[in-house]
């Protein structure tokens, strides 16, 4: 694998183990992350960097297989563009359901 493309893969699984680390010894509890905005936007920066990277990846090489990429990609976009159209749904439904699947599928390229 491409050295590049392995550390933008770091960087994903580091922003996703970050955002765990929000949640250490306590639950994920929706209303909570609502009125703790520290939370809410630490977690928003981490999926941009998701974002970016997972940009950088297709850019560098089209054919390299990530679910949901151009999903992801675009998440990254309505984050920082349309940052005032972002509902905590969304972010908190990203977290909860798809950040586990990420975290899986990339820690499995890693190991390869």
């Amino acid at each position: 694998m491409d050295n590049e493309i392995k550390t933008w893969l770091y960087d994903i699984l580091q922003s996703i183990k970050e955002i765990d680390s929000y949640y250490e010894n306590k639950p994920r509890v929706f209303d909570e992350y609502l009125t703790d905005i520290k939370t809410k936007r630490a977690i928003e920066r981490n999926l941009e960097i998701i974002g970016e990277a997972v940009n950088r990846i297709r850019k560098k090489d089209k054919n390299f297989k990530l679910e949901n990429a151009e999903k992801i990609i675009g998440t990254r976009n309505r984050i920082i563009h349309g940052y005032d159209r972002i509902s905590d749904d969304l972010i908190w439904s990203i977290v909860i359901n798809h950040l586990p699947k990420l975290k899986g599928e990339v820690t499995g390229l890693l190991d390869k």
